[in-house]
């Protein structure tokens, strides 16, 4: 089976190609942006945007979607620390800047079980993440063709 991200007829969908079934297009239903701000959150998603969540997590950009949930979610505790914070500008400033500094490290530390997580809640076996990023970047067929040309067994 081969997996492409991208876009079909303006919105995004996910394609597939089986050899014994063929092409199948899969339109995406985006959730709203109430919807979205639960997810950013952890909040699971209804059924119907089951595959949304997988396309969310494994297409070419996931970690920069990754990044802006980590932005939402720790954009309204640093406000708040900035505005409740006693002191000078600049020690408000500099204890937000290094709390944006280290959510921010941690949240892309642990980005690769966060989107198994989400795609654990979606409904989705162990793994799925992991396999429909490699199948799109054809990376099975990329390290068969090395240990072809280059391995003397000629296997992997």
């Amino acid at each position: 089976m081969r997996v492409v991200t991208g876009r079909f007829g303006g919105h995004p969908a996910t394609i597939l190609w089986t050899p014994i079934v063929g092409v199948i297009t899969v339109a995406l239903r985006r959730p709203g942006p109430l919807r979205w701000i639960a997810y950013a959150y952890g909040a699971g998603l209804p059924p119907q945007y089951r595959e949304w969540v997988l396309h969310d997590v494994t297409t070419r950009t996931w970690q920069l979607r990754h990044l802006g949930r980590a932005v939402v979610q720790l954009a309204p505790l640093l406000l708040v620390i900035y505005l409740l914070l006693p002191g000078p500008v600049w020690v408000r400033g500099c204890a937000v800047l290094g709390g944006a500094l280290i959510g921010l490290f941690y949240s892309m530390a642990y980005m690769y079980e966060s989107a198994e997580h989400r795609t654990l809640k979606a409904g989705y076996p162990r793994g799925t993440t992991t396999r429909v990023r490699e199948a799109a970047d054809g990376r099975a067929e990329r390290d068969l063709r090395y240990a072809q040309r280059w391995r003397r067994d000629g296997g992997p």
